[in-house]
């Protein structure tokens, strides 16, 4: 059997490789891909050629423990069928819809372990936000908002997005979103925001929260952005930063109020689970209120693009160069 790989080649450069697909081995099934989303915040860092070297892509999916060099393969949320059963397969299996952590491919083999049946009245293009939407849940957890807080995201990429719609749904005082494209403030206010703003004006953020947030993330991908967060979170709030910078620097003004102001800043990413939290959390319940969270919000309402695997030069091109124009793109196969 034939399959269609995307490789991230060089900086700046996507291909598309016709590769011989092995046959499953007998515990393992073949899936052929039936849509797949490009995660635009991590995906750009690999198209820029920003992402940290020799570090393996993500230890925690099987299918990215391969180191960050080129030529490579990415991505991790694609949704497909699975079409064929290796010998010792429960034959359950058969003509399954399921959620794949996997890079852009049209056909791959895994082991069903590695595998999320999709949950009945979840969409196909829902689920594909799967890992977009857990990084959500996870912020919201890492975050804790609480009754009456004013909270503030700067970042309204897809991550950023599905994370005001998360917020949206507590009882807090104020929830204000910035970020720099106006297609994305709008879609902000569209999913809960009570205001979305312009990064650059200071003025206004000021106005609408004098005392500053009691909660802030960080979600913009943009190093510049952690000091805009520490200067816009009050006195003994909180920061989060779930943006991943690659190998972009990140420069702080930590000399004057932050000394006093008691912020305390979080990482926040989504392989683990809080230390706190993981006596009663798991990876599989996490899941659970991520599923409910997709049919709740619905994010394929986010999907901008829809192209065939075929043009994603075109689609990262679009990415990189109109972000203005774009929120999310995914990538269709032939069945």
């Amino acid at each position: 059997m034939k399959r269609q790989s995307l490789y991230f080649t060089a900086p700046g450069c996507v291909s598309i490789h016709q590769e011989e697909l092995p046959p499953p081995d007998p515990g393992q099934v073949v899936v052929q891909t039936i849509l797949s989303a490009i995660s635009p915040g991590s995906e750009l860092l690999f198209y820029r050629g920003q992402q940290p070297p020799d570090i393996p892509i993500d230890a925690s999916i099987p299918a990215l423990q391969h180191n960050t060099g080129y030529p490579m393969k990415y991505g991790y949320s694609l949704v497909g069928r699975v079409v064929e059963l290796g010998s010792a397969v429960d034959p359950v299996w058969q003509d399954r819809i399921v959620f794949g952590f996997h890079p852009h491919e049209s056909h791959f083999t895994s082991m069903p372990g590695d595998l999320i049946p999709l949950p009945p009245g979840t969409s196909l293009e829902d689920a594909v936000f799967l890992p977009n939407m857990e990084t959500a849940v996870n912020l919201a957890m890492d975050g804790a908002p609480l009754l009456g807080e004013n909270v503030v995201v700067f970042g309204q990429g897809v991550v950023g997005l599905l994370t005001a719609a998360m917020l949206a749904r507590f009882p807090l005082n104020r929830l204000v979103t910035l970020d720099r494209f106006g297609n994305r403030r709008q879609a902000s206010i569209e999913m809960g925001a009570h205001s979305s703003l312009d990064p650059e004006d200071d003025q206004q953020l000021n106005a609408i929260l004098p005392a500053g947030a009691d909660l802030t993330y960080e979600l913009s991908g943009s190093p510049a952005a952690l000091d805009q967060a520490i200067a816009a979170t009050g006195y003994a709030g909180r920061v989060v930063v779930g943006s991943w910078y690659g190998d972009k620097q990140v420069h702080l003004d930590l000399g004057g109020s932050f000394h006093r102001s008691r912020i305390r800043l979080l990482s926040s990413q989504v392989s683990t689970i809080a230390p706190g939290l993981s006596a009663r959390w798991t990876k599989e319940r996490r899941f659970d209120v991520t599923w409910q969270m997709l049919q709740a919000i619905h994010p394929a309402r986010l999907i901008t693009h829809s192209m065939p695997l075929q043009m994603a030069d075109a689609a990262y091109q679009q990415l990189d160069q109109e972000p203005d124009k774009t929120i999310q793109i995914i990538f269709t196969y032939e069945t």
